[in-house]
């Protein structure tokens, strides 16, 4: 029986690629989520000067939750949030909308960095998710939220026991054999499935950050839009303000929060700890309801595989009730120097690579064409979730290092930097989620041709029935790793 990563292959060199263009043919480069009626109208920039309690620098969800939060702490405290472009438009709006209880990219993953922290912090994740439910409920926020759980799916025979280990662990993650996981999501590839069923949430990631702003607007949060931040500054020592100069004006704050996530942080120390990776995704045209029963999904659960470059797809509903299917991953492009340009966004290779395997994945839906295609960069940091830290004697508090899991985490995130703000220890800023930190990566030429070595290594583990090589070992022991 064929390897996931040969039939991946296979399907790559057998569908013609004059075929594949014919799918992809007229679709949108922009994102599906930000191509949206609903899209708020944009604000004003900032012009003069201002005074404020508190400065958010980043209009994604890090940035909203920690200026609505902060009005909920205290609704007498002035916030203003400043935003280079759009609120929502970059990895916020044009994510896979996987609303995920994880703060450490996975159990697993969280087990490797901060063992003595793991079963804490799954608690805590499952709060906050709970709480970003009863926020959306709270406001009103139309993003379309729903509990779905994730269905982690084995396409290579040797991970079926990866998904048997957690089996009888916990009552809401179920494993499904190969005929129970196709009565869920019918694809040849499967093998079986696991079904986490409390720990995720579907949603529309762009409705989200919008329905974020909405709420902080009415909460007294001033923001502004196209108000790049290109500097901070305060005077050394003691209690002063902080200053941050827009091409439009100044701020001058007591306390700032940074949450420019993949963008190259205002606090230079900080800029070694994140690589920026481009990620891609394709939409397809609404699903016809043959095509549907053709496939199942009935419980509409956010599916992942066990590869280590691996694809994530997921039902969307548009706004005139149709099904489509988001379909995305696979590739993590890094380029050289750090390097963080629109050019970027549109990969014709990897399109044309993830429609190969979208046929492969589903072969019922061989007519189907796609209406999107898109991409973007996610910021990665060497643990693969965030980590913070403080500078200009606490007045400042810099968060980032989600690598594509913070649609969630995010919210968490915003809290810590609030603690941390607020200068009170509490049991978030205990954490040694909080205070420890991750591994630098090294500078270029080093980071390039490490990334280059780590992808190559990855595709022969996934070629090897996930035998991961001399490379990927000594990266684990090292504590440095790379993810799609």
């Amino acid at each position: 029986m064929s390897r996931a990563g040969t039939t991946y292959d296979d399907a790559e060199r057998r569908i013609p690629q004059s075929r594949i263009q014919v799918t992809l043919a007229g679709a949108s480069t922009t994102p599906y989520w930000l191509d949206d009626p609903s899209r708020p109208d944009p604000l004003p920039p900032l012009e003069g000067a201002t005074a404020t309690d508190l400065a958010v620098v980043g209009g994604g969800y890090t940035g909203l939750w920690t200026a609505l939060m902060a009005k909920e702490r205290n609704p007498d405290r002035r916030v203003v949030l400043l935003e280079g472009k759009r609120i929502g438009w970059a990895a916020s709006g044009r994510n896979g909308g996987f609303c995920e209880a994880s703060l450490t990219h996975g159990e697993a993953n969280g087990e490797k960095h901060l063992p003595q922290e793991t079963a804490r912090l799954q608690e805590l994740g499952l709060e906050n998710l709970q709480q970003i439910a009863d926020t959306v409920e709270k406001y009103g926020i139309d993003c379309g939220f729903e509990w779905t759980g994730t269905l982690s799916v084995a396409t290579e025979d040797h991970q079926v026991e990866w998904l048997r280990e957690d089996e009888g662990k916990d009552p809401d993650v179920v494993f499904l054999d190969r005929d129970a996981v196709r009565k869920e999501l019918n694809s040849p590839l499967y093998r079986a499935g696991l079904w986490d069923k409390k720990s995720t949430a579907m949603l529309h990631p762009a409705r989200l950050a919008w329905g974020l702003q909405r709420a902080c607007l009415a909460s007294g949060v001033e923001i502004y839009e196209h108000t790049p931040v290109r500097s901070i500054s305060a005077a050394t020592g003691g209690n002063g303000p902080v200053r941050l100069t827009t091409d439009g004006g100044t701020v001058t704050a007591a306390k700032v929060a940074l949450a420019t996530n993949v963008f190259p942080s205002l606090l230079k120390r900080t800029r070694l700890h994140t690589v920026p990776v481009y990620d891609y995704v394709l939409m397809t045209e609404p699903l016809t309801p043959e095509q549907l029963r053709a496939i199942g999904w009935h419980n509409r659960q956010g599916l992942s595989d066990l590869n280590n470059r691996f694809h994530y797809y997921r039902l969307a509903t548009d706004p005139q009730g149709h099904q489509r299917i988001l379909f995305g991953g696979y590739d993590a492009v890094y380029h050289y120097g750090r390097q963080v340009k629109a050019e970027y966004d549109q990969r014709e290779e990897t399109f044309a690579r993830l429609a190969a395997h979208f046929y492969a994945t589903f072969p019922q839906l061989e007519s189907v064409k796609f209406t999107h295609k898109w991409g973007g960069a996610i910021d990665t940091c060497s643990r693969f979730f965030s980590f913070f830290t403080t500078a200009y004697g606490g007045r400042v508090a810099y968060a980032a290092g989600y690598t594509g899991l913070g649609v969630g985490a995010t919210r968490f995130g915003a809290n810590v930097l609030l603690d941390l703000l607020a200068g009170t220890p509490t049991e978030r800023t205990r954490l040694q989620l909080v205070t420890k930190k991750p591994l630098p990566f090294p500078p270029e030429p080093l980071a390039w041709l490490g990334v280059k070595i780590t992808t190559a290594a990855m595709i022969r583990s996934d070629r090897r029935q996930g035998r991961r090589g001399p490379w990927l070992k000594l990266m684990d022991a090292a504590g440095i790793g790379f993810d799609s």
